[in-house]
């Protein structure tokens, strides 16, 4: 039998894995290789790493301990328990003034975000209809799009914007056939984060078209410059989204695979059924972890500045090496311009360039990204030996930069 006959033509069909074409995340994996191999000596300065350097907080932790052994937690977590719902709604009125979000009704638990990217094209999109999505972004809703037959059309994030879709733009095509729009405040890569006022153009443009919203909020409280904002504590947020709230990256839970899906009792209930014909639930005594801390503001904020001070510190670094490096809106992210070159005469068409050079040549990890102009990305979740060794990490940053001699 040639298997090669066998592949659906989402993933390539007779094509799917003979060609050569290598993706942007397994060229930095290899080039980081390739510079460990070529200087053993030097350290691997990673900033291109998109996950959280420490453990779940305590209470979380010593939580699952307990429920681990509880007998009644072995089984089909189904679509979740009730505990961990009404534990969301608690957060979102908590952190973020939602009120009135019925926890049997209007909140689903998922298994991290990915999941729910993954399952919500299932529920909305037939073959020809269009999805909207932010580049650069997270691309796990437009790919499962693309396999159910769908259309996505890119919407940029541009500085002249402060990486917020322009909806004016938008308006002046046909958007007849779009079900659902992407967006992710705060933004990963970007670090932009939304104001109220957004949020309110945003509610009103879906409503007046027809579109549901999916706002990613998997950053939501790791805010610098103004309190955590839900698109559902807004005025009609609630009929024309599903935000989606992950434990990953606001309580370092990444691994453990827990988040949950609230908002528009229909859209949930969709993707509830949808999720049902696909997984058995997160298991129950993670959920019931996850219940005992993420109303927890002071384990959130305890993160939350973790991520505030290295940010501070990085951006002063990059500063001074001629990065436009500034603090972000949210995220544990800066998105800064790569540089066009160094003093030296070398240049660098694009940024996937300049980041191939900081691995190759100082050892520096960071991801590019080319979808709306030429952009680096250094993450505050660098690998160090603790709180005191970051000052370390970061001088080291600091020679390397400067040796290079970037040109802006």
């Amino acid at each position: 039998m040639n298997l090669q006959n066998l592949f659906a033509q989402r993933i390539g069909g007779t094509a799917f894995g003979q060609t050569d074409e290598i993706y942007k995340f397994e060229k930095i994996k290899r080039a980081k290789a390739a510079a460990r191999a070529a200087h053993p000596e030097r350290e691997m300065l990673d900033f291109g790493v998109g996950e959280p350097d420490r453990m779940a907080p305590r209470t979380i932790r010593a939580a699952l301990k307990k429920a681990v052994d509880t007998p009644e937690n072995r089984g089909y977590a189904d679509n979740g328990i009730p505990l961990f719902r009404e534990a969301a709604a608690r957060y979102l009125r908590e952190f973020f003034g939602v009120e009135g979000i019925d926890p049997a009704t209007e909140i689903n638990h998922t298994i991290g975000s990915k999941s729910a990217l993954a399952l919500l094209p299932l529920a909305f999109v037939d073959p020809g209809d269009e999805v909207l999505l932010t580049v650069p972004g997270y691309p796990v809703l437009g790919t499962h799009a693309k396999y159910l037959g769908g259309t996505v059309v890119p919407v940029p994030l541009t500085a002249r914007k402060r990486f917020l879709p322009d909806l004016a733009a938008l308006e002046k095509r046909d958007l007849s056939r779009v079900k659902l729009f992407y967006v992710n405040y705060p933004n990963n890569p970007t670090g932009a984060a939304a104001t109220p006022e957004f949020f309110d153009e945003l509610i009103a443009f879906a409503a007046r078209h027809g579109i549901l919203l999916v706002q990613d909020a998997a950053y939501a409280t790791l805010s610098y410059r103004r309190e955590p904002l839900s698109i559902l504590a807004r005025p009609g947020g609630k009929e024309v989204a599903i935000e989606l709230h992950s434990m990953s990256k606001s309580y370092n839970m990444t691994g453990w695979r827990l988040g949950f899906a609230a908002g528009n009792a229909s859209a949930v209930k969709a993707l509830a059924t949808v999720k049902d014909n696909v997984d058995s639930g997160a298991f129950k005594a993670i959920q019931e972890a996850a219940a005992a801390g993420i109303a927890d503001r002071k384990s959130a904020e305890s993160i939350r500045r973790h991520y505030a001070r290295r940010l501070r510190a990085l951006v002063k670094i990059l500063r001074a090496a001629g990065f436009a490096a500034k603090m972000p809106g949210g995220t544990f992210y800066l998105y800064v311009p790569a540089p066009k070159g160094t003093a030296d005469g070398l240049a660098f068409a694009t940024a996937e360039e300049a980041s191939q050079y900081l691995i190759r040549e100082k050892s520096i990890s960071t991801v590019p990204w080319d979808d709306a102009g030429r952009f680096l990305r250094f993450s505050a979740t660098f690998e160090s030996a603790g709180d005191g060794d970051d000052a370390r990490v970061l001088a080291e940053l600091a020679r390397r930069l400067a040796e290079a001699k970037f040109v802006f």
